[in-house]
């Protein structure tokens, strides 16, 4: 069954404008032009990016695509959350770079959550996003703690003061260590957010 089905309950012009949401692995002839969009965006190797999109099935890991007029306009990735198993993780999210700002981003989420919720029967979909925290919070997700898609949460991390050495005289004529280097945790500046389904 198309997603698109179950979207035009949320938006009634999805049949008219000729968009269709559907997973990537039932309709394979759209895999190198979904290859092509999203290496557009991050830029990967032609062979691993198609193994990527190739192990879209139809449980965990699934490739969306949002196809209008027979072109390939959007993608999005759900991962499983090894931790949480009714929940999965929303990766890879574009839309052709003429097309933004139009709405397409709108229709791929709701169509992906539409899946996640019928299809998967999940009821939480989690993010990671930097500086499209806006865009998702008018789709009704909020902040949230860091989720690992390769186990289980991820702490907190908090910047740690470099440690201090105290060195005691041991009556020896050795010299004292320099002081060691201020270290600074590298801190990710990619932002989790997270959505609860509710049953339509």
């Amino acid at each position: 069954m198309l997603i698109s089905t179950i979207l035009r309950r949320h938006i009634e012009t999805d049949v008219q404008m000729g968009i269709s949401i559907f997973p990537l692995h039932k309709h394979k002839q759209y895999l190198s032009e979904c290859c092509k969009l999203i290496n557009d965006e991050w830029k990967r190797s032609e062979t691993a990016r198609l193994h990527s999109l190739e192990s879209s099935c139809d449980s965990l890991p699934t490739s969306l695509v949002l196809v209008e007029d027979g072109r390939v306009i959007g993608h999005l990735k759900l991962t499983p959350i090894p931790s949480i198993k009714d929940a999965c993780f929303v990766e890879s999210v574009v839309i052709a770079r003429h097309l933004r700002g139009q709405g397409y981003g709108r229709i791929l989420m709701r169509g992906a959550e539409d899946h996640c919720r019928t299809a998967l029967q999940l009821r939480t979909v989690y993010l990671s996003t930097k500086g499209q925290e806006g865009f998702y919070a008018k789709l009704g997700y909020v902040l949230c703690k860091p989720v690992s898609i390769y186990g289980c949460f991820v702490p907190e991390t908090k910047k740690e003061e470099p440690k201090r050495v105290v060195v005691q005289s041991l009556n020896v004529d050795a010299p004292v260590p320099p002081p060691l280097p201020h270290c600074e945790r590298l801190v990710s500046r990619k932002v989790f957010m997270k959505k609860e389904l509710i049953s339509r």
